[in-house]
């Protein structure tokens, strides 16, 4: 029996998502897919806000909170905040992340996997960690040495990275159809809205979002449009593909 698509998002911080993935999140999630998500920080490295709306100290219990709302308007069904420090991921036990990160892959047992590219798409070391962890972690996934309870093993069919452009770039003069890591161009134009307003609700990094964002001249379009890399997964017959599905046994 054909069961809806299941996608599971690994980043590092709130907001990662949004930036990355919320077009996704809604076009998929319209058409019956489920959604699970993976903060491995709560943040509390990030902005205040200018002026601060918080202090410091209360900065991620107002992120966390932020994170909650967004998924919520993007209708992320499943959220798993681990408890690791901003700009400190890099300094995780490798084995305990992993572990975690197996753990939550094998309940959820996604279709596919959106993550960070190797690079970190700008980066950042946390991006850069949160990208290999959770590639170590699908590759444990398959034959995993610990699982809680009655957790059986699962196997990812696909990875998505974020692609060589960033999401604020790609109407930049260039070609996206032949930009090299361009594997899917998805055209999100019908939740651009939603987009918007899930990045209106991360209030304290309001000034690196709409620096990358709102105060573009072309935000619609930027808005409009998602592209994503395959790590590994079922072969494209041609590359940008518009569907992310292309390939995946849906009957798993």
């Amino acid at each position: 029996m054909t069961t809806n698509p299941r996608f599971l998002l690994i980043f590092a911080h709130p907001d990662d998502e949004t930036f990355v993935a919320a077009g996704l999140i809604c076009r998929y999630g319209a058409a019956g897919a489920s959604f699970a998500l993976v903060s491995a920080t709560r943040g509390d490295a990030g902005g205040l806000g200018d002026p601060p709306l918080c202090t410091r100290e209360a900065l991620p219990k107002r992120r966390e909170a932020e994170l909650r709302q967004s998924a919520a308007l993007l209708g992320i069904h499943h959220i798993h905040i681990l408890n690791y420090r901003d700009k400190y991921l890099s300094d995780a036990s490798a084995s305990t992340i992993r572990t975690e990160l197996v753990d939550i892959i094998c309940t959820h047992r996604p279709h596919i996997v959106v993550t960070f590219d190797p690079s970190g798409m700008n980066g950042h070391p946390d991006h850069v960690a949160i990208s290999r962890f959770a590639m170590d972690a699908v590759s444990m996934a398959r034959k995993p040495r610990n699982l809680s309870g009655s957790i059986k093993p699962y196997s990812v069919q696909r990875v998505l990275w974020t692609s060589s452009i960033a999401p604020w770039e790609t109407t930049q003069p260039v070609n996206l159809r032949t930009a090299p890591g361009v594997d899917f161009l998805l055209d999100v134009s019908a939740h651009k809205e939603a987009k918007a307003a899930a990045l209106r609700l991360y209030q304290t990094q309001h000034v690196p979002i709409a620096r990358c964002f709102f105060n573009k001249r072309d935000v619609d379009d930027i808005l409009s449009r998602e592209t994503f890399r395959q790590a590994y997964g079922p072969s494209l017959d041609q590359v940008p593909c518009d569907d992310v599905l292309t390939g995946i046994d849906l009957n798993t």
